[in-house]
């Protein structure tokens, strides 16, 4: 039986295989790859795929699993975070790029329902490709990486009614106040659906999937979540991507997000692949080539005008200029939805089909373009920052990210021989707590709002700004600092902020976080006296804790942790090509074991009796260590102490003699 997708499939994956590799050698983004290779494949090219819906039906479920893994990293609560980015954040970058677009293009002549309904288009960025590249350098949480997320989902939410909207602006005149509150109700009647969902169902539902220890039920669970939420708010009008990005939120609430994320990500990269091929192949080359200038123009044209937009609507929102450049560089493209919608506005006569064309090329070029621009965007924005800029524009800057309003709440001349805190995460508020315990005067800086607002109720010192700049820092008497700790995820930003610090100071101590031990060099190189890497300091403190539990002499312990740190962690690392250290020679006692046994029996032998007496030590041959007693414990174990029922005794000896007085203790 002949299927006609699969000779399809074979051919546009096998060219994407071909085009990648040659990109993957000059360091070019395999995203521009695939939309290289659909618009070889495309109908105005060679023409090599015959089934052109089905291959879009393929991207769809990309765009699905996409979606699906943002929502479980998330989480509600996550999202809740960021209530105010999306509905005020993404309602003026959305409002905001209409009433321009409207604008301009009424001037060029054209008639003002087209002007509006290419207002929709271009206030639309690309949700697939933004977070797929912020998912990989693992900006997802950062604050740009956040308004990113933020603005996206509004956008998802908005072209639900920009589709209803536009039979509207083509003159059609159906009761469009009644269509909208019907489907504000289908949106709130499915948020609820969701939060049961996620509080009651799921986690039942994935607990008995997982005590089953059936991998492929737990997969088929996960995949079958996806879709059925999916499906759920496609039947109400809403975009499958969207229920896919509530899907991921549900199963975020269970203790089983991780793994499901892991199973989940090789069919998102599969099938996410078939979505930028589906871009490629709409792209009319011979209309491109013949209008090549003008359509350069207007790529520059849309791309500053949504770069205004977007970092106006940033600065609204009271970030730092740091924040603010690296939103615009991210949301700066034409998304995969305004090409769903200029769809729908070619039927309706809305769009004719020259301007349908450019539209086409200038969605193309901005999305293929989007890859090198935010891997670009922490140097340019650097370099932009570094730039001379009228101070009147400089101080207005500093207002908005209110560092004024921070200084209000403490003195800032008493800070002298301090600890300056940068970022006030999990760890930093852990920090914060210990240095107010130990009564060493601190200042915190951060530019997340949320932070801010829960250090100010907190009655944190803090100051709301980005510790890359000069400014801030100064704000924070760098210069009379005696230890600065850097306790923040972006690998960019503490770069910028290392060599800021040493701008100033040569004396303090700078203390580092990083999540791999790999950054370590880099950090040490910039300025760094001590990188604490959470790679492998987790796995020091588990297996300091192995090591007590063999009894390992507690000096012996410390010697092998500074080893390990002096070392740079490198007999970690290499643990497997290295022989033992004599550090561990107490590792493994041969045959002795440090067991629990708990006293059932009434032996009169041994219950009542001291632990000389009941003969424990010359008639089995072990040794009691300690006695558990009544919620508490007894350590001091000497000849006298007596053994009561019910105690639980934690002995060591040989496995056999352990066993033989188990059996005397037991029914």
């Amino acid at each position: 039986m002949e299927i006609p997708i699969l000779q399809d499939i074979v051919i546009i994956l096998g060219l994407s295989i071909v085009i990648i590799l040659a990109f993957t050698r000059l360091k070019l983004p395999a995203i521009l790859g695939f939309l290289i290779a659909g618009i070889i494949a495309g109908p105005h090219a060679f023409n090599l795929i015959s089934s052109q819906h089905e291959v879009e039906l393929l991207s769809e479920i990309g765009i699905i699993f996409l979606l699906f893994v943002i929502g479980i990293e998330l989480s509600l609560k996550g999202l809740a975070s960021i209530k105010k980015i999306i509905f005020l954040g993404g309602g003026l970058q959305v409002g905001g790029t209409i009433l321009i677009t409207a604008g301009i293009s009424s001037f060029l002549g054209l008639p003002l329902n087209t002007s509006i309904f290419l207002g929709f288009l271009f206030s639309l960025s690309s949700t697939a490709i933004v977070l797929k590249l912020l998912q990989e350098k693992g900006e997802i949480s950062t604050p740009h990486g956040k308004i990113g997320l933020g603005i996206l989902i509004f956008q998802d939410i908005i072209v639900v009614p920009m589709m209803l909207f536009t039979p509207l602006l083509a003159g059609e005149t159906p009761n469009i106040l009644s269509t909208i509150a019907i489907m504000a109700i289908k949106i709130l009647l499915v948020l609820v659906i969701v939060y049961i969902l996620a509080r009651y169902v799921a986690p039942k539902i994935f607990g008995w999937v997982v005590k089953t220890k059936n991998q492929e039920l737990f997969i088929l669970t996960v995949v079958v979540f996806c879709f059925s939420v999916a499906w759920l708010t496609s039947t109400v009008g809403l975009s499958l991507a969207l229920g896919a990005f509530f899907a991921g939120l549900i199963i975020s609430e269970s203790d089983y997000s991780h793994q499901a994320t892991a199973n989940v990500l090789p069919f998102r990269e599969i099938f996410i692949s078939f979505f930028f091929i589906s871009v490629g192949t709409l792209l009319n080359l011979e209309f491109f080539i013949s209008n090549i200038l003008n359509i350069i123009l207007l790529v520059i044209g849309v791309i500053l005008l949504k770069m205004l937009v977007v970092g106006g609507t940033v600065v609204i929102l009271r970030y730092p200029p740091r924040t603010v450049f690296l939103a615009l560089f991210s949301l700066f493209q034409v998304g995969e939805f305004s090409l769903l919608l200029s769809g729908v506005g070619k039927e309706n006569g809305i769009i004719p089909e020259n301007v349908y064309q450019y539209f086409l090329a200038i969605s193309i070029i901005t999305m293929g373009i989007t890859p090198f621009l935010i891997s670009a965007a922490p140097k340019i924005t650097y370099t932009l920052l570094k730039a001379p800029i009228p101070s009147q524009v400089r101080r207005r800057l500093e207002n908005i990210k209110k560092s004024s309003q921070a200084e209000e709440e403490f003195s800032e001349e008493n800070l002298h021989d301090h600890l300056i805190l940068i970022g006030y995460g999990i760890n930093g508020s852990n920090i914060a707590k210990a240095a107010r315990k130990a009564e060493i005067p601190y200042v915190i800086i951060d530019t997340s709002p949320e932070s801010f607002e829960k250090a100010k109720k907190n009655n944190e010192p803090i100051i709301f700004g980005d510790a890359t700049q000069a400014t801030i820092l100064k704000h924070a008497h760098v210069q009379e600092a005696r230890v600065i700790v850097i306790a923040i995820s972006d690998v960019d930003a503490t770069r910028k902020m290392l060599t800021t610090v040493r701008q100033f100071t040569q004396t303090a101590t700078v203390i580092v976080r990083t999540k791999y031990v790999k950054d370590m060099e880099d950090a040490m190189r910039l300025g760094a006296d001590e990188v604490v890497p959470e790679e492998f300091e987790t796995s020091i403190e588990i297996f300091t804790r192995v090591l007590k539990k063999y009894l390992v002499p507690f000096d012996e312990i410390q010697e092998f942790i500074n080893q390990i740190r002096s070392s740079d962690y490198e007999m970690l690392t290499s643990m497997k090509k290295s022989p033992h250290s004599p550090a561990l020679q107490h590792l493994n006692i041969p045959n002795r074991e440090i067991v629990t046994l708990k006293v059932q029996r009434d032996n009169r032998q041994i219950v009542g009796k001291t632990i000389q007496e009941s003969g424990i030590g010359k008639n089995f041959r072990v040794t009691v260590l300690a006695i558990h007693r009544d919620r508490r414990y007894l350590t001091e174990i000497a000849p006298d102490t007596i053994i009561q029922q019910g105690d639980l005794l934690y002995v060591f000896g040989h496995p056999n003699n352990i066993n033989h007085l188990n059996n005397q203790l037991t029914f």
